[in-house]
This record gives structure tokens, sequence and C-alpha cells, in this order.
């Protein structure tokens, strides 16, 4: 389990971000990425679609061209100039592999305005808790939540399942879909979890509700993941506002 840590000043408010990722059971590597800024408010989670070389590749580029294209400037403008220009790059670096090349990409990022941005692209996820009221506030871009949303079928029924996994939005997409773009204010006691579907798919949210109100860490979090069977790589990041 790798584990990692870093405080930001974000206007009036301190910031601490702790994240970890642990491989899972089932993979035999790693294929999600996690960057946590040393310098500035900035966290970002992807997630490789399969276990190939195009998961490995499209990872690792997205979240390297994202935060560097989020260097000077963090608004909608840049953020979506930014996703773009991770689709791009995504694209470019599958066109010598075969099969596919793809990625979620989540990401929190502060703005110079005291605020913060949730950058939505894919099943990876971002929660927050606050005044005990636990609320996932990203959508998932996949056949299912288009399903279960419009009451196409229930969220039990065998087409969820089927669908659960069949992304309409992720890095490396054909189409090059925009990101989801949400603002979100940072009050005291705020605590914020982004994490990948390893986590999400074996831990029920009330269980994540739970473990942001009872201050649960990133690598006991992770652990829980490996206990419930640990079917995917699994990664976290947990900001506190303060």
């Amino acid at each position: 389990m790798e584990v990692t840590a870093a405080n930001w000043v974000l206007g009036q408010r301190l910031l601490s971000a702790t994240a970890g990722t642990v491989v899972g059971n089932r993979y035999p590597a790693n294929f999600d990425v996690l960057h946590v800024d040393a310098a500035r408010p900035l966290a970002v989670v992807a997630d490789g679609m399969g276990d190939g070389p195009g998961s490995t590749a499209a990872g690792r580029t997205a979240v390297e061209v994202f935060v560097r294209e989020t260097a000077t400037a963090t608004g909608p403008a840049a953020l979506r100039a930014a996703v773009a220009g991770v689709q791009r790059a995504v694209r470019d670096a599958g066109r010598g592999i075969a099969g596919l090349t793809g990625c979620t990409l989540t990401a929190f990022a502060g703005d110079t305005d005291g605020s913060a941005w949730l950058v939505q692209l894919g099943d990876s996820r971002a929660y927050r808790l606050r005044d005990g009221v636990f609320e996932l506030l990203t959508s998932d871009h996949t056949a299912a939540w288009l399903g279960i949303l419009n009451g196409w079928y229930a969220a039990d029924s065998r087409e969820a399942v089927r669908d659960r996994h069949h992304l309409t939005r992720y890095a490396g997409h054909p189409g090059m879909p925009e990101p989801d773009l949400l603002n979100v204010s940072l009050c005291p006691g705020d605590r914020f979890l982004l994490c990948t579907d390893g986590v999400s798919d074996q831990l029920h949210d009330r269980r994540l509700a739970d473990a942001l109100a009872e201050r649960t860490t990133v690598a006991e979090l992770l652990a829980e993941t490996l206990d419930h069977g640990g079917d995917d790589n699994a990664t976290a990041v947990i900001v506190q506002v303060s």
C-alpha cells in the first residue's frame, strides 16, 4: 500500500489531504494512477480501462497532462482545455497500442477565489460529508447510470449489472467528450472523498459515509476493500477542510 499526504492553504482555509492506492487481489499490477500535488491544492485519480498496456499508458498520460495543463489556471475554461489536452494525448498514446487505451479522470482542484472544482470523466467518484450530510457529488458516466436514472431498469437488475462498466465518457474516447465540472465552496469541517470504483464497488455508500464521519484513515479504508474481496485496484483521496 502506498500512502501520501499534503497540506494546502487556499484563501482562508487549510486543507489536509491523504491518499493511497492498493493493487487488490485480482490484477497483477496497479492500473490506477494517483497524484496529490505537494505545492497546490490538486488531487487527481485515474483508473485505466482493462489490464493491458493501453490501460497503463492512458492513466499515466492523463494524469501527467492534466497536472501540467492546470499549472497556471483552474477556472472552468482552463479545466475544459486541460481535459481536451488529455483527450488528445491519450488518443495519441494509444495509436501504437493494440486494444483499448482509455481511463477515467476525477480531480479536486482549488481555485484562486477560495473554492474548488471537481472534474469528472468516467465512473470514479467524488463524495462530500458536510454537517452530517453525505452526498455523491459526481455522476457515473456509464450506461447503467443512465438506465437507472431514467427508469429503464432497476438498480439490481441484470441490465444494470451488464451496463455497470459500459462507460459513455472517458479519456481516450473517440468522441473526445467534455468533463462534468462542479464548483464547490469549502466550509470548515468538510471532508471530501475521491475514489476509483475499486473503492465504491467494494464498499457500500453507507460505509463510506460512516468512514468520513468516523475519520477513518485512507489506509484503513483501502484495507477494508481488501477485506471485502479486493476485486479491483483501489485508490482513495480524503481532503479535510479546516
